[in-house]
């Protein structure tokens, strides 16, 4: 349901028409209602009655699209523009553009600008930051200097040594357990018996 009007016929008209004037374009009742209702409280039953009532006294124009209406000021009214005056205008309306354009560009660079400060620590955060890395390094430091003092501490060339003699006892012991093989293999070629029930009379361990 529309708003109820809070002028009379007279008043909503008289704000419409110089609405229409000053913007000196097409609207449609619903364009206007829409504009003015909030800072006039027109409904839209007032708005369409006084735009149909402003056409008929021939102070505004009146288009009919299909099943829309359009209003529009009676061009008449305005003074005849010059081209010279147009032309300026053009001008004039080319640098207005022009200068929206730049503020539009430093608006975007600014709130670009304010994302990156509003994801950026703060200098309160940043010292706090800094305080428990400082914390952190003094700990790992004197953990590194514990090791480094231990009376057990192992030297790369104790390590390496380790590692070679550790390979050098690997490669020893891969021939020992070859040679084992073969030893026992040629000796159950003539056994006449099982290999468990050889190893069982013999005790020779079956980790071989």
């Amino acid at each position: 349901a529309s708003c109820p009007a809070l002028f009379p016929a007279g008043g909503a008209a008289a704000i419409l028409l110089r609405y229409l004037r000053d913007q000196n374009r097409p609207h449609s009742a619903q364009d206007a209602f829409g504009n003015l209702q909030r800072e006039h409280g027109l409904g839209k039953t007032a708005v369409v009655k006084a735009l149909e009532q402003l056409a008929q006294q021939g102070k505004i124009r009146e288009k009919a699209y299909g099943k829309q209406k359009i209003y529009f000021p009676d061009q008449d009214q305005f003074p005849t523009v010059s081209d010279s005056e147009l032309k300026a205008l053009d001008n004039e309306i080319s640098e207005l553009s022009s200068k929206v354009q730049t503020l539009q560009q430093s608006c975007r660079h600014m709130e670009s600008e304010l994302k990156d400060l509003n994801g950026s620590m703060t200098t309160p955060e940043m010292i706090k930051e800094i305080e428990e890395l400082k914390k952190d390094c003094a700990s790992y430091t004197e953990k590194l200097e514990r090791i480094k003092s231990a009376a057990n501490h192992v030297t790369p060339e104790e390590k390496e040594k380790v590692y070679n003699e550790k390979k050098l006892y690997c490669k020893e012991w891969r021939r020992r357990k070859r040679m084992a093989t073969e030893l026992l293999d040629a000796i159950l070629e003539g056994y006449p018996k099982s290999k468990k029930q050889f190893f069982v009379s013999t005790a020779i361990s079956t980790c071989l």
